[in-house]
């Protein structure tokens, strides 16, 4: 059995709970630091989590000393592109603070390992997609802007106190555990699956932010990466960095788009129901196409994604909303 010992820093969100499952059924002894700000108590056993906010460097430290980790994956931030172009301070407190704190109590500790939760916003617009991870590192909004900028901060760690580092790119995630256990649970919800599913069940129309971009049918363009293999990318990220492999950057995405309105499609045939929606005008901060080139993911880690087809991701997430009444 797997007894490595893996902190888990956001544990108790979205992305974050799934890996800890995955974590917890592979045999990994695993500890949650949430401050329940945007986590649930509910998605994680309760004696594993500690409730403690990344800026509280001692407590990090003091947990760090008392466990002695081998590594740490950290999901800790705030992640709405539209918050952060209203509130960017925040952004940049809790996300590059916070991470800037979880390294220092990690360097002071001797924790010699991190996962990190990055994002497709680092890249911006991008000039053509699908984009990979030599592409410039351009944000058009703070949220991506303060990933950015942990990015840079890890490679100096890496570079002065050799703390290696493997960063996530996620690309957008999507659906919830295929038993129904965990899912999509914001509040407010921003996330457009459980949207278009709320619209569903309540008949309160969702919003279409945008019909006029350069796409085939003039929305947005994702790539929707099915949260189970998002959490199995973090998995495999930490077995490299454990079994002695470099810092690396990786883009975390199934390398196929879909417009919102083909998402509108797609839960109309799983539900078989009409989706009420109305066309708003565009978010700003958003670009219009963002689609991943996970080739060197899968070539490097070994990763491919188990779920990849757009109607499994919705029947996943349909599945979690009817049981839990979470929409």
């Amino acid at each position: 059995m797997n007894r490595r010992k893996i902190l888990v820093t956001g544990g108790a969100g979205y992305i974050g709970s799934h890996t800890v499952l995955l974590l917890l059924e592979r045999g990994y002894d695993v500890a949650v630091v949430d401050d329940l700000s945007k986590g649930h108590r509910h998605n994680v056993p309760a004696d594993k989590l500690h409730e403690i906010n990344l800026l509280d460097g001692g407590a990090l430290s003091a947990l760090m000393r008392q466990e002695r980790f081998d590594a740490v994956i950290h999901f800790a931030a705030l992640a709405e592109v539209g918050e952060s172009m209203r509130e960017p301070e925040r952004y940049f407190r809790n996300n590059v603070g916070g991470s800037l704190s979880l390294l220092g109590a990690m360097v002071e500790t001797g924790v010699k390992h991190i996962v990190f939760s990055s994002t497709a916003a680092v890249y911006g617009t991008p000039q053509s997609t699908p984009i990979r991870e030599d592409f410039p590192i351009q944000p058009v909004n703070p949220y991506g802007e303060s990933k950015a900028m942990v990015e840079k901060m890890l490679r100096w760690f890496d570079e002065i106190h050799h703390l290696t580092s493997v960063t996530l790119r996620y690309f957008n995630a999507a659906g919830a555990d295929p038993e129904g256990r965990l899912g999509e649970e914001h509040d407010p919800e921003s996330h457009l699956i459980p949207l278009v599913l709320r619209a569903v069940i309540t008949g309160q129309p969702v919003t279409v932010f945008g019909n006029d971009y350069d796409t085939p049918d003039g929305s947005c363009i994702r790539d929707y990466i099915h949260v189970n293999d998002l959490a199995q990318a973090h998995i495999l990220a930490l077995e490299h960095l454990c079994g002695g492999g470099a810092s690396e950057r990786f883009n975390v995405g199934t390398g196929a788009g879909q417009t919102v309105l083909e998402v509108i499609g797609a839960v109309e045939k799983v539900t078989g129901q009409k989706v009420p929606y109305v066309m708003g005008s565009r978010r700003a901060g958003d670009p219009p196409s963002l689609v991943a080139a996970p080739d060197k993911l899968r070539a490097t880690l070994g990763w491919k994604p188990q779920y990849a087809e757009l109607r499994t991701i919705v029947e996943h997430a349909w599945k979690f909303a009817r049981k839990r009444g979470n929409i």
